[in-house]
């Protein structure tokens, strides 16, 4: 209980902090917000050459722009400050955002979009800078927690909303991205211009850093996001292929079997916060382990049953894999070099998420099924949580405030 009321003390009259996890969701909210009018969309454009196509592509263009711009997004953040760019962003992406609710060409659609991706780099970046420029480490990783919670629960008061702008015409859902002007009006009143190190009354030597930027951890930074980016996405992408090698086919009973092991990614959030008092391999450890046991059980499910408990663990996994990850990173830079390397952190993940399917394709016409690739890529990920388990045991131990 007094863990609990610590916590629970730690999070009040932290306004900032609030508004940062709910703007942390905008760069999702972008995709989530499109599947579900996707066959509305292209029946629209049905005249359209190439409309199938098209479409899909118009949903997933912002990530393309986060992955190729989110690096030069953290350079303007390190020179040019947090809270302006945030703002300007934030304010762009619910313009941008709702704009083609005037526009009746897909081409002029997918050119906004991708403006859009250009405004989510900056807000994902920033966000996650501030989050480390704000809060210690123990506070940083209950926000980090939260973050993790906040989206997934947000997903279907997402999916409502959508269903209702959607309902009155095909590019209704467009005007749901006008959330972010009063996510911006919360920004220009609680968020406030960190200070750096050499600007606070007591500092140490350390905390100044080097006025090089630290290319070799950024490097790891990458590397490592990329390879659990591209496994955070299988089952996302391609699970329900796994459900019809089972003889499971039809869309609504999928959902249904899918619904509760899907809410273990709630669980998986607040497992990093147990975690997160261990060093950071220690949860890199976990949460591969749990990424490898899941999809290897999903690769080798027979049943309805077995698939539900292996995802269970798999969901677990994916709801530890974000916060771990971003608390991995932030610990890598210091101030003066956070907003580039959660830039390149961020331009990882959604690389992650574009090449994932077609590895995941690949994998499957090789191995001869969708299962058989999963439990590969299930063996991959338990293969790097044993390596991470050993460089954690291996490495010096130290205390971490739970």
């Amino acid at each position: 209980m007094q863990a609990i009321g610590r916590f629970v003390r730690s999070l009040t009259l932290k306004p900032q902090g609030v508004t940062m996890i709910v703007a942390a969701f905008l760069p999702v909210f972008a995709i989530i917000a499109m599947f579900p009018v996707v066959g509305a969309i292209i029946a629209h454009f049905r005249n359209e050459p190439d409309a199938a196509i098209k479409v899909p592509a118009m949903v997933t263009a912002p990530g393309y722009a986060i992955a190729l711009l989110a690096p030069f997004v953290g350079l303007a953040v390190d020179r040019f400050g947090r809270r302006r760019l945030l703002l300007a962003c934030t304010f762009v992406y619910g313009l941008v955002g709702a704009l083609p609710i005037l526009l009746e060409s897909l081409n002029a659609i997918i050119a906004s979009r991708l403006l859009l991706g250009v405004c989510e780099a900056g807000i994902l970046t920033t966000v996650n800078t501030l989050i480390a420029d704000y809060w210690d480490d123990r506070e940083r990783r209950n926000w980090l927690m939260l973050q993790g919670i906040v989206g997934p629960a947000l997903q279907p008061l997402v999916f409502l909303l959508v269903a209702a702008v959607a309902a009155v015409r095909w590019n209704g859902v467009f005007l749901v991205y006008l959330i972010a002007v009063p996510i911006f009006i919360s920004m220009y009143f609680c968020v406030f211009e960190p200070k750096p190190p050499e600007e606070s009354e007591t500092v140490s030597s350390a905390s100044l850093g080097s006025s090089h930027f630290p290319w070799a951890q950024a490097a790891q930074v990458a590397a490592l996001t990329l390879v659990a980016s591209v496994i955070y996405y299988v089952f996302i992408v391609n699970g329900s292929l796994t459900w019809r090698e089972i003889g499971v086919s039809d869309p609504m009973r999928i959902s249904k079997v899918t619904f509760f092991p899907s809410l273990f990614i709630l669980a998986g959030s607040v497992l990093f916060r147990i975690v997160s008092r261990y060093p950071n391999t220690m949860q890199i450890a976990v949460f591969f382990a749990l990424f490898g046991l899941g999809l290897m059980g999903i690769g080798l499910a027979t049943t309805i049953a077995s698939m539900q408990l292996a995802l269970v663990v798999q969901q677990t996994g994916a709801g530890m894999t974000v916060p771990a990850l971003i608390a991995w990173a932030q610990s890598k830079f210091d101030f003066a070099h956070r907003g580039r390397g959660m830039g390149v952190w961020t331009s990882a993940f959604f690389l992650g998420q574009a090449i994932s399917p077609l590895i995941m394709a690949l994998a499957a016409a090789r191995a001869g099924s969708m299962q058989a690739a999963f439990a590969l890529a299930g063996a991959v990920a338990l293969g790097l949580g044993v390596i991470a388990a050993l460089l954690a045991l291996r490495a010096p131990r130290r205390a971490v405030a739970a």
